[in-house]
């Protein structure tokens, strides 16, 4: 399928911070295990990862922890806990990889965005990441303030 037509991911939620808190490593889509009110809510946009993290657990099943997606208006008595652990879908052999990371490595497991893909499904991108330091996040914000003045200096000249 040409690059024009495939469809947009439609957002759901953004973690901004992530890129700016942690050095990013390997990233990985999994599938969210969602009730019916989760996944309305989700349509709407109101949900929010800022705060949330993923982690195994001890029979090898990936959770997410502390990720708010607000309770369905419509749905009365059978809305869903807003701040649940919510199952991610990974084949085993990823969830190993990221299990060493956080085991041995010290690393953390990163929400970075839920979207819906193009059969609309709901996908959550995470990464493995390690967090940083202040001193790293100051280096970063001093590279980035240069290359975007450098790049107005180039505008300038020429």
């Amino acid at each position: 399928m040409p690059e024009k037509d495939k469809p947009a991911q439609r957002i759901a939620a953004d973690n901004r911070r992530a890129r700016h808190d942690y050095e990013l490593l390997d990233t990985y889509e999994a599938g969210l295990v969602l009730t019916g009110t989760e996944v309305k809510s989700l349509r709407h946009g109101k949900a929010t990862i800022a705060e949330s993290y993923a982690g195994v657990e001890k029979n090898g099943e990936l959770f997410l922890y502390n990720a708010n997606i607000p309770e369905y208006s419509q749905a009365n008595r059978f809305n869903h806990e807003p701040k649940r652990p919510r199952k991610l879908l990974l084949h085993a052999r990823e969830i190993a990889k990221l299990a060493k990371g956080v085991e041995r490595e010290g690393m953390t497991i990163v929400p970075l965005r839920i979207y819906f893909n193009d059969k609309g499904r709901a996908k959550i991108a995470i990464a493995l990441g390690r967090g940083k330091k202040l001193h790293d996040k100051r280096d970063a914000e001093k590279a980035r303030d240069w290359s975007r003045d450098k790049a107005r200096l180039m505008r300038q000249r020429g």
